[in-house]
């Protein structure tokens, strides 16, 4: 009996011993625990300012934040070459704009209804061309004798009444001949007429854009 039950008992022990290394063996191995970077994350700003490096510190005197400010302009031959080009680039603009290109005119001047009506209004001899010379005449006149000046401002009054008429005649004339050219343009009445008058109010050398026709041109 001693005998079997010591067979029994280790063979049970052998069958414990191969069910716990079977356990084991069968056992998948833990999985590494990831560990944290240990420290909080940085934020945006002071990310961006230690990529940018130490800010300089205010200036303490007017004297030192004029030294900056020469410092960080750059030396004296680059503001010149500097300035020299941005008057060059402004010229240039300027005289495509004189010579009527479109990309460089003001909007007011854009399009081809504007262009044609300032060729209209340049090929003319306006009257109302003469509102600048005889406002002169009217300054200079206020300094002369008192009958002087009642003539003068009567003869003014009266060139006045002329190139109102004219204007109003000058518009109506433009705009029949827009509707007739770009009968599709919504660009017309008051505004194309006051802009005529404008144009020929003007002497014709301080026009903008220059006149591209002559006067006593067909257009």
């Amino acid at each position: 009996m001693k005998l079997l039950r010591r067979g029994n008992s280790d063979n049970s022990d052998e069958e414990n011993s191969n069910g716990s290394e079977s356990t084991v063996s069968g056992a998948e191995p833990a999985s590494p625990v990831s560990l944290g970077k240990g420290r909080p994350t940085p934020k945006r700003r002071d990310a961006e300012s230690r990529r940018r490096g130490p800010v300089a510190p205010a200036p303490l005197t007017s004297k030192e934040a004029r030294e900056r400010r020469k410092a960080n302009k750059g030396s004296k031959e680059d503001r010149k070459a500097a300035s020299n080009e941005r008057r060059a680039a402004a010229a240039e603009r300027r005289a495509r704009m004189l010579a009527g290109e479109d990309k460089y005119l003001l909007p007011r001047d854009k399009g081809p209804v504007r262009a044609y009506v300032r060729d209209i209004v340049d090929a003319r001899r306006n009257l109302v061309g003469l509102f600048m010379p005889l406002a002169l005449i009217l300054i200079f006149a206020l300094f002369l004798e008192p009958a002087v000046q009642a003539y003068v401002t009567l003869g003014m009054f009266v060139m006045m009444l002329f190139m109102v008429g004219e204007g109003i005649y000058l518009g109506k004339m433009i705009n029949n001949k827009v509707r007739a050219r770009f009968p599709d343009t919504p660009d017309g009445g008051f505004k194309i007429g006051w802009y005529a008058f404008v144009r020929a109010s003007q002497i014709r050398k301080m026009r903008a854009p220059k006149p591209r026709v002559s006067a006593g041109a067909a257009v």
